[in-house]
C-alpha cells in the first residue's frame, strides 16, 4: 500500500493510496485475422492445408470451435489442422470443413492430399502405364518391394508423403505438363 501526501494551508494530509493492476488485453481475434488475410489476397496465393484453412475461417468470421463442432472433430484435433504439423488431412472431414467454409474441397487441399484425394492408385497406375512398364518392372524402376506398389495401385495402402515426394511429386508434374501439351 501506498501514501498520497498533500501539502495545504492547514498542514499536510495524508490519504492511502491503491495502485490497481489489470491484465494486459489479448490481441483481438478479428486483429489478428485481418492481419493474416492482408498477407494473403487470395486463396491460391497459399501454398500449405493449414494456412488455407486458416484463412477461409477467418474470412467467414468462425473459430475453431465452430468448425470442429461442424466437421465432427475435437477443437484441439482441428486446432492441429491449422498449425502445419500434419501431412494427412482426412477427406471425410475436409469435404465437410469446406461445405462450411464454402469453397471446393480441393482448394484446401495441398498437393499431397489432391494426390490422395484424386485417387493414388489410378494416378500410378497411369504413370505406370504412361512409361509401358508392367507392375514388376515399375517396382523395380522405382526401387519399391512389387507388393507394395500393387497395395498403392489399388487403394489398399496409402502412400506416406515423404515417398511421394521422393517418387511422384516431380513426376506428376511432369505428366500433367505431356496432357496439356
Amino acid at each position: 500500500m501506498n501514501i498520497m501526501v498533500r501539502h495545504t494551508d492547514m498542514g499536510i494530509s495524508y490519504a492511502p493510496l491503491y495502485v490497481h493492476s489489470f491484465p494486459l488485453v489479448q490481441p483481438h481475434f478479428l486483429v489478428d485475422a485481418e492481419k493474416f488475410n492482408l498477407t494473403y489476397s487470395d486463396l491460391s496465393e497459399i501454398g500449405n492445408t493449414a494456412d488455407k484453412l486458416r484463412w477461409c475461417r477467418y474470412r467467414k468470421g468462425l473459430l475453431q470451435r465452430d468448425v470442429a463442432a461442424y466437421a465432427g472433430l475435437d477443437r484441439g484435433t482441428y486446432g492441429s489442422y491449422e498449425e502445419a504439423v500434419r501431412d494427412l488431412y482426412p477427406l471425410d472431414k475436409m469435404e465437410k470443413i469446406a461445405e462450411l467454409l464454402e469453397v471446393p474441397v480441393a482448394d484446401l487441399l495441398d498437393e499431397y492430399n489432391l494426390f490422395l484425394y484424386h485417387g493414388q492408385g489410378w494416378q500410378i497406375k497411369v504413370l505406370r502405364d504412361s512409361k509401358g512398364f508392367t507392375q514388376k518392372e515399375y517396382a523395380v524402376f522405382l526401387d519399391v518391394p512389387l507388393g507394395t506398389l500393387k497395395n498403392w495401385e489399388t487403394d489398399k495402402v496409402q502412400m506416406f508423403k515423404s515417398t511421394w515426394e521422393r517418387l511422384f511429386r516431380d513426376k506428376l508434374a511432369e505428366l500433367s505438363y505431356c496432357k496439356a501439351v
